[in-house]
């Protein structure tokens, strides 16, 4: 079912965008060598918990973190550890949620420890280009399949694999509601977009193949041939016109 919010819903959503997005933020600060995921961990719960909100993370489906922490091949919902200590030259993809007031931002972002290859860096840089290639087309009267056919076009023509097995999908009073917001797709296919609707828009992008396999902790996904990922993500609001990014603050 797909959930459009009102205007006072859509006010829940700002704030926990915000908190959200500042709650990276904070973290970035102290991605650095030396310093564990679990500190990293530690720094989102607190600042989340000081806005007034609760970590969407924590507790959900049995997560043990507050954030997901996921190092170089790692893609997504590597879980926060006292004795994963940074290094110099990792990619560090940190995603975490708020919930203010009953109400969810989702936000990932991938950031470099100290100096990192040019390999990375240009992973990271397509991966977040990938994203706003996506959400030109994030607007009322548009179909899911734009996006993911945005996303996936600019990503593969410069011969990165963009993982299919996990996707977006909207976002509001539950973590993960309808649609599911692939990052690929057929354009004006799938799912029409609405004003009001909020999606969690989200490329993973592989060095190599777009396969992914999932470690015996049952969480963290990797991908199948060892290759780095990179992970963006923000919460997303469609309008008639440009969409609204609810847990962008940089």
């Amino acid at each position: 079912m797909i959930h459009i919010k009102n205007n006072e819903q859509m006010a829940m959503m700002l704030k926990a965008g915000r908190i959200t997005g500042e709650a990276i933020l904070k973290a970035r600060e102290h991605i650095k060598e030396g310093v564990s995921t679990k500190e990293i961990d530690n720094i989102i719960h607190d600042y989340i918990i000081r806005c007034g909100a609760t970590p969407t993370f924590l507790g959900y489906g049995g997560f043990p973190g507050s954030a997901c922490i996921s190092l170089n091949d790692e893609i997504i919902h590597g879980i926060p550890k006292k004795d994963r200590i940074l290094q110099e030259g990792d990619i560090v993809k940190i995603d975490t949620g708020a919930c203010y007031r009953g109400f969810n931002g989702d936000s990932a972002n991938t950031f470099g420890v100290g100096k990192i290859s040019a390999e990375a860096q240009a992973l990271i840089d397509v991966t977040k280009e990938s994203f706003f290639r996506g959400i030109e087309f994030a607007k009322s009267g548009n179909r899911i399949g734009d996006i993911g056919f945005a996303i996936c076009d600019y990503a593969s023509s410069r011969g990165y694999g963009v993982v299919r097995q996990y996707v977006g999908h909207g976002v509001g009073a539950e973590l993960h509601e309808d649609p599911e917001v692939p990052n690929f797709g057929t354009p004006h296919r799938g799912q029409r977009l609405y004003t009001n609707m909020t999606l969690a828009i989200e490329p993973m992008i592989n060095i190599g193949t777009y396969d992914v396999k999932v470690l015996r902790d049952n969480w963290t996904v990797v991908t199948a041939d060892g290759s780095l990922s990179a992970h963006y993500e923000h919460s997303v609001a469609i309008t008639d016109g440009e969409p609204i990014l609810l847990t962008k603050v940089e």
